[in-house]
């Protein structure tokens, strides 16, 4: 394994659904990132790794998340595209950051891209924008358009890692379709989302971003709509990571994004199914209860529907987090060479969705798989900096 201090660029971490980052209170006692295991950042940072965690929309699509992490990552006010706003009906602009995440953001200090879960999704999305930008805003905006749908940025991103990203949607959503769990799930959730924005505790405790639909305000204004309207207009838009997470969904987004020749992606898959004695699926290795319940309910739905994606981590299913349909991908071992511009595919790793989070996991076996990450990324600057 390489040593963790030869790694010279930042690294910004990305949650995934219902996750939060740095800038919210509840990440100060419980960190998305390390969660029980405490602070992965503030463990990387005491051996000099420069690393932060974004906070986006939690239940956001992936180009909403991803405008919202361009703007973080610049230091500029969020513009989610006038093509893509006047489609979904909402706001074109957000709220706007003072400050970048870090100083000197260029192509002598790029950023390695983390995301847990959706944030893979969401970090893939804005690699291909950084590169290829978006057609479709260049010509409605024309000059007034964001520097995001421009391109030609690709030169600030060193890597993409997703762990445990639904890359082709998730069986779990399907799952829950069919047993018809979708509308009262999105009812509780958006409900609990637009209470929770007209308290004290938003921006405070939790921050949902949802400004864009008026579900909160844009901090420092006052613009958010009534709670009935809020709800409503979420509950109708596809602009939703409900939306994204399906399987047509992420189709729809496949069909799009290119992957960048220049970048490296890395998928970390997990999986806590194995056969008993009988041979039967059955879901071990899983330290969060809730999981096995899901895990169970993936696995009853992919015999009914005689899907092969038997193997899962209780939320995604290892086919799925390995890489995008029909993009071009290599399976590593620990001393494959890695491959910009493709998939570096990691071995399926035991262990539940959240165990890579550190969620109910090992302290000592969380830690480790971090150095590996970092050990992992650090080959890729070999290439790009000087001694």
């Amino acid at each position: 394994m390489l040593d963790c201090a030869k790694i010279k660029y930042p690294v910004v971490f990305v949650h995934g659904m219902f996750g939060w980052g740095d800038n919210e209170g509840i990440n100060n006692r419980l960190p998305y990132w390390g969660a029980t295991t405490g602070s992965i950042s503030q463990y990387l940072s005491d051996k000099g790794i420069q690393c932060f965690c974004a906070s986006v929309g939690p239940l956001s699509s992936a180009w909403d998340q991803a405008c919202e992490l361009y703007a973080q990552l610049k230091g500029t006010r969020v513009d989610y595209g006038e093509a893509h706003s006047r489609k979904y009906g909402h706001k074109r602009y957000g709220r706007t950051y003072e400050k970048p995440l870090f100083e000197n953001l260029s192509s002598y200090k790029k950023v390695h891209l983390v995301g847990h879960s959706f944030g893979g999704n969401t970090i893939r999305l804005l690699a291909h924008l950084l590169k290829y930008g978006s057609p479709e805003e260049r010509q409605v905006s024309e000059k007034n358009v964001s520097p995001l749908f421009i391109g030609g940025q690709e030169n600030l991103v060193c890597s993409v890692t997703a762990i445990c990203s639904p890359l082709n949607g998730t069986n779990a959503y399907e799952t829950a379709r069919r047993y018809k769990l979708i509308a009262p799930m999105k009812f509780l959730c958006y409900n609990y989302a637009a209470a929770l924005s007209r308290t004290r505790l938003h921006g405070r405790l939790v921050d949902f971003h949802l400004e864009q639909f008026g579900v909160n305000d844009i901090p420092g204004e006052d613009d958010k709509k009534d709670f009935v309207n809020a709800v409503k207009t979420l509950f109708a838009n596809k602009d939703s990571i409900e939306h994204d997470m399906s399987e047509k969904g992420a189709a729809e987004i496949n069909r799009i994004i290119k992957n960048v020749p220049e970048i490296y992606y890395f998928s970390y898959p997990y999986n806590c199914v194995e056969s008993n004695s009988t041979g039967k699926s059955v879901s071990r290795n899983v330290n969060f209860p809730l999981l096995k319940f899901t895990c169970a309910l993936m696995l009853c739905n992919a015999r009914k529907t005689a899907n092969s994606a038997l193997k899962n981590d209780g939320l995604v299913d290892v086919a799925s987090a390995e890489h995008p349909a029909n993009e071009p991908f290599t399976r590593l071992g620990q001393t494959d060479d890695i491959v910009p511009g493709l998939w570096n595919v990691m071995p399926v790793r035991r262990g539940d969705h959240g165990t890579p989070i550190g969620l109910f996991s090992p302290r000592d076996a969380t830690h480790s798989f971090y150095d590996e990450i970092i050990s992992v990324l650090s080959c890729t600057e070999k290439s790009v900096l000087p001694d």
